[in-house]
């Protein structure tokens, strides 16, 4: 038996929430080994989250990326630039050497349909200037086999819950539910039933920080609700929240990826800044629950157990609301169990860069709806 190469990746990713660029180093077989040495976080500056943000907002339609071509090559130059800085920097800090970089890149537009995503991102920059293999555009491939292109950390999802499990003994099954700009959930399987891949369920649910942030952000001087505390002195508009969640359709968007331009903050318009974020709190929350419910409903057997990792974790309020939709349910922080759930997905994309590297598969049937077990990622070695 050949024994599998450990490889010694980093991950780079950047969220919806627009906020800035996590960066971590794992040591992987992309496997089922890996540890974690070092995570570090680079905030971008006012004006480059402007620029991003202006884009985004511009490109309604897959004709916007042909439209604005080159001022998203001009804003893709600059993003590339910045995480090459974080790159050097983050390995002059930890004197790490790495054999590659997974670069997931700034999303600023994902249409499953029309078979699009797109990341800035030039991985052949990246990797010139930081004469590093680099392996970039991991939903492409997805796409292209009648995938939906997310959600792509439930296979890293499987490796920290077996990895919590012979550790503190959690017991199967474990429910991961990572609250970023958008929420999903992954359901994971045990490694001791001969590693079910297909046993490891994974769906996009509805929005998670991306209605808050979008909210504070035009209504205050803040770019998201810190804690929720700016949604808990606020009142929920019963009749607009109730309003809203009818005219809500639930069940298709489990089938498709969803992007932050599946949803808008316009039916709170009107609402002071405090009562705003209330209600679109428990709209996001009502969401959430809906699609935890759903999926336990689909034949999960429980799903008591859920570990809750992205920026989302740290909205007590939010959290608060999620729990009141169940009769008995545990939601608790990874944190709890030595995983920093600040940098799950940041770890993903290294360790997904090892696997797209030795061509396993990413993406599966039960995660993204492809047609079968594919592997993604371009690799470039342009130095």
């Amino acid at each position: 038996i050949r024994m599998a190469k450990i490889y010694t990746a980093m991950g780079l990713m950047s969220g919806t929430s627009l906020d800035g660029i996590d960066v971590s180093i794992i040591k992987s077989d992309g496997n089922k080994e890996y540890t974690s040495i070092i995570d570090k976080y680079f905030e971008y500056d006012s004006k480059l989250i402007q620029k991003v943000l202006k884009i985004r907002d511009k490109i309604t339609s897959s004709e916007g990326l042909k439209r604005y071509l080159e001022e998203i090559r001009v804003i893709e130059r600059e993003i590339t630039i910045f995480h090459a800085k974080a790159v050097n920097e983050t390995l002059k800090i930890s004197n790490s050497d790495i054999d590659l970089i997974g670069f997931h890149g700034q999303t600023i537009f994902h249409d499953s349909t029309k078979k699009i995503s797109k990341q800035l991102g030039d991985g052949k920059l990246l990797s010139q200037l930081t004469k590093k293999k680099v392996v970039y555009n991991f939903r492409q491939n997805d796409l292209e086999n009648g995938g939906q292109g997310a959600p792509l950390t439930p296979i890293f999802h499987n490796v920290i819950s077996n990895k919590i499990n012979k550790k503190f003994n959690l017991g199967f099954p474990i429910n991961i539910l990572n609250i970023g700009g958008i929420a999903n959930i992954t359901a994971t399987a045990d490694w001791k039933n001969l590693w079910q891949i297909d046993k490891i369920y994974a769906h996009d649910i509805g929005p998670g920080n991306c209605l808050i942030d979008e909210w504070v952000r035009k209504n205050s001087k803040e770019k998201f609700d810190k804690e929720g505390l700016i949604a808990r002195f606020g009142k929920i508009d019963k009749l607009i929240l109730n309003q809203a969640l009818e005219n809500f359709n639930f069940t298709p968007h489990y089938k498709r990826s969803l992007d932050v331009k599946d949803f808008d903050i316009f039916f709170a318009k009107g609402l002071s800044l405090e009562n705003g974020a209330a209600t679109i709190t428990n709209f996001t929350a009502k969401l959430i629950a809906e699609g935890m419910n759903y999926f336990h409903v689909k034949g999960q057997p429980s799903m008591y157990k859920w570990l809750v990792c992205g920026g989302g974790r740290r909205n007590e309020y939010l959290l608060e609301k999620i729990r009141n939709n169940f009769e008995e349910i545990s939601i608790e922080p990874i944190d709890n169990y030595e995983i920093d759930g600040d940098y799950i997905e940041s770890q993903a994309f290294a360790f997904l860069a090892i696997r797209s590297l030795e061509r396993m598969p990413i993406t599966f049937p039960s995660t993204t709806g492809c047609k079968e077990q594919i592997t993604g990622g371009v690799v470039v070695n342009n130095y």
